[in-house]
């Protein structure tokens, strides 16, 4: 519809709704699709989510895969073991790694699972899936881009695998991959094809997240369903929003860290190169700096922590809400917070170089600013164990992962405090401290949102149920080892053990650690190998779970008033309206304990 203003004959204005857009019957438009345009090169949103969250479990396999190694090799050092020469042919001499693949699988193992799991199992899955069904739309804005976006994104998984295959070995810097080690060729072995090819993936990556994180934005600002104002937004899709944009903000940034390196390696500049010396000779490159490469690495690398996070926050909003059978507490509070949240994550990142030679007294700002971000986030706390009080609490494995997501947000949150005040982190710094803190409220916590929305949103997705009883054998085994993993972390960490070392057997100052580093690996071990149940369960019930009903939670958003059958276009006729909040859980007045969002209110209802 377009409709023509002028305004006294001087000035006109078009204004482009998409009315015609959001209400044509699409059941009108039905035309045959064969196997590549539905499953493989498809524009609809649905099964694009779908693919997005099949190659993030796949990625989170080998990401696991990886870790479990590096850890038998941690725990038990100079020890041989059939896996490690089944899997590292050439890198590993009788069954025992070498010091370079170590590093390169620690350096793999922390990109794919912080860009490839975490980034595409929530932010690329469920914006995906929930955006367009959860505001009201026919599908994203624009499903061609939606779906060059997954495509970017698989190629650049497949490179980031094909690395790993490169005789020297993959990039092994570091998934932070610190010049001078990843700007020189000749500096380890990692830093040759196998750095090349990580540069070439992550570029092509953020070129995919650029792609979506502009899509997201525009579906939620422009396709909202009639009444579905910015106001009666689930806090997922304010998740999802907030997180597109810190995207957009920050994720050029890498880019540009990127191309800046790739002209160091290739073409002979010195951006981040100064006065090196290799075996006694003098390389020509001078003028440059390594610290300005961590300043730009960290002005995403901060902001990709809630790029994770943000989406995990909104969907354990949700999940509580729904499963305590009460009303989320502060709604408006906890918009606020995620906006807070975003802002403040973009002007905190120089608290991972306390210790690389900045200025102290920018130090000094970095402290104020990051500890300003434990507001927020405990706003978000307190409003989760809000709602949780004297609900009715329905215990389903969603539920469980969700109260589990705000027991380690909490706990990996508090030391992050302490990392935070640059006095304290200089003792800790680069330990086994910071790992356990990272693991905890990005790793855990990232991994225990999108288990949740996996548990409940597979309905949505794949029109059957899970198995409740191995979805609780999944969540306790996984929620003991997980705590089992990175609580004495924390511990080895204080006590001043370095992370990143190959071995620490030369060391006696270290020999007190080595019993912890066994039972983390046992911990570490056992809790990757019950993942095991969860594929069972996902790839099982896709083909013989238990066929779903149309709203199996009761909910009151959008998505559950979709019929169960999947079509182009989400709703049959006309997209339905919006009346009210998405949180009427228990609401005084109704004989049912949930009200949903196109019910209209009635007579002197108050809407929250």
């Amino acid at each position: 519809m377009v409709s023509w203003s002028k305004n006294n004959g001087t000035s006109c204005s078009i204004i482009l709704t998409t009315t015609l857009l959001k209400n044509y019957n699409m059941s009108d438009h039905h035309h045959k699709e064969t196997f590549i345009t539905k499953y493989v090169f498809s524009t609809d949103h649905k099964m694009i989510s779908k693919q997005y969250l099949v190659t993030g479990i796949f990625m989170g396999v080998i990401g696991v895969f990886m870790s479990m190694l590096f850890r038998l090799q941690i725990a038990w050092p100079e020890k041989s073991f059939s896996i490690i020469e089944a899997f590292l042919g050439h890198h590993q001499d009788g069954g025992v790694m070498s010091p370079d693949i170590y590093l390169a699988i620690v350096t793999i193992h922390g990109t794919i699972m912080v860009f490839f799991v975490l980034t595409a199992g929530l932010s690329g899955t469920f914006s995906n899936l929930l955006i367009p069904l959860q505001i009201g739309a026919r599908d994203m804005a624009s499903g061609f881009l939606n779906m060059i976006s997954y495509w970017l994104f698989f190629l650049s998984s497949v490179i980031m695998v094909v690395s790993l295959f490169i005789e020297a070995g993959p990039a092994s810097a570091g998934w932070t991959i610190y010049p001078p080690l990843s700007a020189l060729p000749q500096a380890i072995p990692g830093s040759g094809l196998g750095m090349t090819l990580w540069l070439v993936s992550m570029a092509i990556f953020i070129a995919s997240s650029l792609i979506g994180a502009l899509n997201y934005i525009v579906t939620v600002l422009n396709l909202r369903t009639v009444g579905m104002k910015m106001t009666r937004l689930p806090l997922t899709i304010w998740a999802f929003f907030v997180t597109a944009i810190i995207g957009v903000v920050s994720f050029p940034v890498l880019l540009s860290a990127a191309l800046l390196l790739i002209f160091d390696r290739s073409f002979g500049t010195s951006f981040f190169l100064s006065d090196i010396f290799i075996q006694g000779e003098v390389l020509h490159y001078q003028g440059g700096s390594p610290v300005l490469f961590e300043h730009l690495f960290w002005f995403l690398g901060h902001p990709e922590v809630y790029i994770v996070l943000l989406p995990a926050l909104g969907i354990t909003s949700e999940i509580i809400s729904t499963n305590s059978r009460k009303p989320i507490f502060g709604y408006r509070a906890m918009i606020g917070s995620i906006i807070a949240i975003a802002f403040l994550s973009t002007i905190v990142w120089g608290h991972h170089m306390f210790i690389s030679g900045m200025n102290p007294f920018l130090g000094s700002v970095f402290t104020f600013t990051t500890l300003l971000i434990a507001i927020p986030s405990a706003v978000k706390a307190f409003n989760w164990i809000t709602t949780l009080w004297k609900g009715n609490l329905q215990l389903n494995p969603a539920m469980l992962f969700s109260i589990a997501f705000v027991s380690t947000f909490i706990t990996g949150g508090l030391t992050g405090i302490i990392l935070g005040d640059s006095a304290l982190d200089i003792n800790v710094h680069d330990t086994y401290f910071v790992v356990a803190h990272f693991h905890l409220v990005m790793g855990i916590s990232a991994l225990y949102g999108m288990f949740a929305g996996i548990y409940h949103w597979y309905p949505k997705m794949f029109k059957r149920m899970l198995n409740k009883n191995l979805g609780y054998i999944h969540f306790w085994v996984t929620a003991v080892c997980a705590y089992g993993v990175f609580f004495p972390m924390h511990f080895i960490g204080m006590a001043g053990l370095p992370r990143r070392y190959y071995t620490n057997s030369n060391f006696p100052l270290f020999d007190d650690t080595a019993n912890a580093n066994v039972i983390i690996t046992v911990f570490a071990l056992v809790g990757g190998a019950v993942q095991l149940v969860y594929l069972w369960n996902f790839f099982r019930s896709i083909f013989y779970g238990k066929p779903t009903v149309q709203n199996p939670w009761k909910s009151t958003t959008l998505e559950w008033t979709a019929p169960i059958k999947h079509i182009h276009g989400n709703w049959e006729g006309e997209i339905p309206h919006v009346h009210r909040w998405p949180y009427d859980y228990s609401k005084p007045g109704y004989e049912e304990d949930f009200v949903p969002q196109i019910r209209p209110m009635k007579k002197d209802e108050i809407e929250y």
